[in-house]
């Protein structure tokens, strides 16, 4: 698979078969991610790869702290959008929840679509994303360069991801079970695993805006 086949190919999928991923594809697709380009090679970004035990205690330790009302505590908060950045997110999240099946109105469905979120979309494999907390805006840019070659290189082996913030709203519970130290800051859950494209969650692809609303050319003759 080329670069521009699997750049065109990816999706974020959202349901997976329970087979998990061999360590030899994983250390493949991290490697990929390793060859980022940083500022100043400086090289911000760190991962902890999740499968087995470490995973399934993650995502129990998660939901208990859901179901006793804990409240979310991000070490990066969440995204305020308004206008045509908010409309995108809501134009797909109903297309979403229409090809799901999930009703608005269905509160209970829409809650269990939600924790589905958190417990990694139930993926047998998992990546919890940080960064030591004395970096700045600019390592949170290298590290999204690192997360876009990781999800490539994952779909080039067959492997299916999706970045989740729901994965990482309890950061105190990553660097507790995963021995990561509190200097770093915990920025974002990536599920990983085989695509079950029997379901319509590994199948949706997300919309995006034409070209000629997001690009200006300059320099060219019409």
């Amino acid at each position: 698979m080329d670069v521009i086949e699997a750049i065109n190919g990816r999706r974020s999928v959202r349901a997976f078969k329970p087979d998990p991923v061999g360590r030899e594809t994983l250390e493949r697709i991290v490697e990929a991610a390793l060859r980022a380009p940083s500022w100043e090679n400086s090289q911000p970004w760190e991962f902890a790869v999740l499968g087995g035990e470490a995973m399934s205690n993650y995502r129990t330790t998660i939901m208990a702290m859901m179901r006793a009302g804990e409240k979310p505590r991000l070490d990066i908060p969440w995204p305020r959008l308004s206008g045509r950045y908010l409309e995108r997110a809501k134009e797909d999240g109903r297309r979403l929840f229409r090809e799901l099946g999930i009703a608005r109105e269905d509160k209970e469905a829409v809650i269990q679509w939600r924790l589905s979120m958190s417990r990694f979309f139930d993926a047998p494999n998992g990546v919890v994303v940080y960064v030591d907390s004395s970096l700045g805006e600019w390592s949170l840019i290298d590290t999204g360069i690192a997360l876009q070659n990781l999800m490539l290189a994952a779909w080039h082996h067959g492997v299916g991801s999706c970045a989740l913030a729901a994965a990482v709203i309890y950061p105190d519970v990553a660097r507790s079970l995963l021995n990561i130290p509190q200097s770093k800051r915990i920025i974002i859950g990536i599920a990983v695993g085989y695509p079950d494209l029997s379901k319509p969650a590994a199948q949706f692809r997300a919309g995006r805006d034409p070209m000629e609303a997001m690009v200006t050319w300059h320099g060219f003759i019409p």
